[in-house]
């Protein structure tokens, strides 16, 4: 009887536990005949088209599907079927890492909590003083140039704290394309924290390590709960932000998820971003991150980018390498920025060499905003990016209508330090001093009014 009731029990288990899922294979599939065609090669394929990647274009869309018949078109030769619907190509979507550089000490700046009152926001004075900004002649060129950033820039990462005291008043709206859905919050990564939390007693906490590359203040429970691989890049993109902000404070910041918290991204997902970038009115985009090898269909995004007149600039990463990594080797496209000591020497992790890098810009121990309304240190060419960044928005208020080309020009206007950082380590004031000094009249905020050369 035993054995009859062992039997049954088994039986029943097996009728009741679903069978496995099947694998869901991405795609990003680029058509000039527009969703139709894209249907119609899904319809003789067995796939499902998720959704458009580039909105009113209507060339760039997701595809996914359960059986391997689109993998022969991946980088191949489309037969006559496939070019006669108007498919250009078919790439496989993948995940790409947020690179990380581990931060071997905590900066005094994260002990500096003194109040002060920058444009408008109280901040902390290790925020607003850090020698990162001296090193660059941020004040020099706020004050000699009367400017404080204009524009939008838009920053695709993990997403933003949007209610950062320091940003809030910057932040626009946002969108989140790791959940399809608006807004951009970084704390609907972290369970219990979807709502998130203002630690008002920051001024009072000692900062600590959160993970080996980020050191925050924080209370003791909350830093528990960020310490797992699952929240490794959490608070990249709200650092991000908070360093665009330094440098340009009145210039508008466009949140664009496409990161979650454990530091990775579909490449759709920043497909997608830039798009959106470009349809709502970016004027900047700052890319924190890279990949190793070319994509089409960033490629081709990073174009349509360029023809709108939105200026670019990604991270030249951490691998320590003068191999081309992308977007940044796009280099007639996209500003590629390394990182530098605040000693002036290039970062021991930095990529390096003209392809990836045009200019440098310190990446060590950056003190900026941190999810929960406080700070945090890290390092990493991901933090030298949105000093650029921030510098082309101070330039478009200095003189307006700046494109790609422009921009590069007035940028490498650097400190030279040595030939693997190509023009040098920013100097925000010579830059802005070359863009308003170039051929074609400039606007009355761009007259040089201090430190003049």
């Amino acid at each position: 009887m035993k054995r009859f009731t062992l039997i049954v029990t088994f039986l029943v288990l097996t009728l009741i536990v679903p069978n496995p899922v099947p694998a869901q294979n991405r795609y990003i599939v680029r058509s000039t005949g527009g969703l139709s065609s894209v249907l119609n090669l899904c319809n003789l394929l067995h796939c499902q088209v998720q959704g458009s990647l580039d909105g009113p274009v209507g060339q760039n869309f997701l595809v996914t599907s359960t059986n391997n018949l689109l993998v022969n078109l991946v980088n191949g030769t489309l037969t006559l079927v496939e070019s006669l619907l108007g498919i250009v190509s078919v790439e496989a979507d993948h995940l790409l890492p947020i690179p990380h550089a581990p931060l071997p000490s905590i900066p005094s700046g994260l002990y500096d909590t003194a109040p002060v009152n920058y444009y408008g926001a109280i901040v902390w004075h290790g925020y607003a003083a850090q020698p990162a900004g001296q090193i660059i002649r941020l004040q020099d060129a706020q004050n000699g140039f009367r400017i404080s950033g204009t524009g939008v820039v838009a920053v695709i990462d993990t997403g933003v704290d949007v209610n950062h005291p320091v940003l809030q008043a910057v932040l626009l709206p946002g969108y989140d394309f790791t959940r399809n859905q608006p807004g951009a919050s970084e704390w609907l990564d972290v369970n219990g924290y979807q709502n998130g939390f203002t630690d008002t007693n920051s001024q009072d906490q000692q900062p600590g390590y959160v993970q080996q590359s980020t050191a925050a203040v924080l209370d003791q429970s909350t830093a528990a709960v960020l310490d797992t691989p699952d929240y490794a890049a959490f608070g990249h993109g709200t650092m991000t932000s908070g360093l665009v902000h330094l440098v340009a404070p009145k210039a508008q910041i466009l949140p664009l998820k496409a990161f979650s918290s454990n530091g990775t991204g579909y490449l759709s997902n920043i497909v997608a971003a830039l798009y959106y970038a470009v349809q709502h009115h970016a004027n900047v985009v700052n890319m924190s991150f890279d990949l190793t090898s070319n994509s089409p269909s960033l490629t081709q995004a990073v174009s349509y980018a360029n023809k709108a007149g939105v200026v670019l600039v990604a991270a030249a990463g951490n691998e320590s390498t003068s191999a081309p990594v992308y977007p940044a080797a796009l280099n007639n496209y996209v500003v590629g920025i390394a990182s530098t000591t605040n000693w002036d020497s290039r970062s021991s992790f930095s990529n390096y060499g003209s392809v990836d890098v045009l200019i440098a810009a310190p990446g060590e121990n950056a003190i900026s905003t941190y999810p929960g309304g406080t700070y945090a240190s890290a390092s990493g060419t991901s933090f030298s990016s949105p000093l650029v960044a921030g510098t082309v928005a101070l330039m478009l208020s200095a003189r307006s209508s700046l494109n790609q080309s422009q921009a590069a020009s007035a940028l490498s206007h650097a400190i030279h330090l040595t030939p693997d950082l190509n023009h040098g380590r920013l100097d925000i004031y010579q830059a802005v001093s070359a863009w308003v000094n170039s051929s074609g009249s400039s606007s009355g905020s761009g007259t040089c009014l201090l430190f003049c050369r």
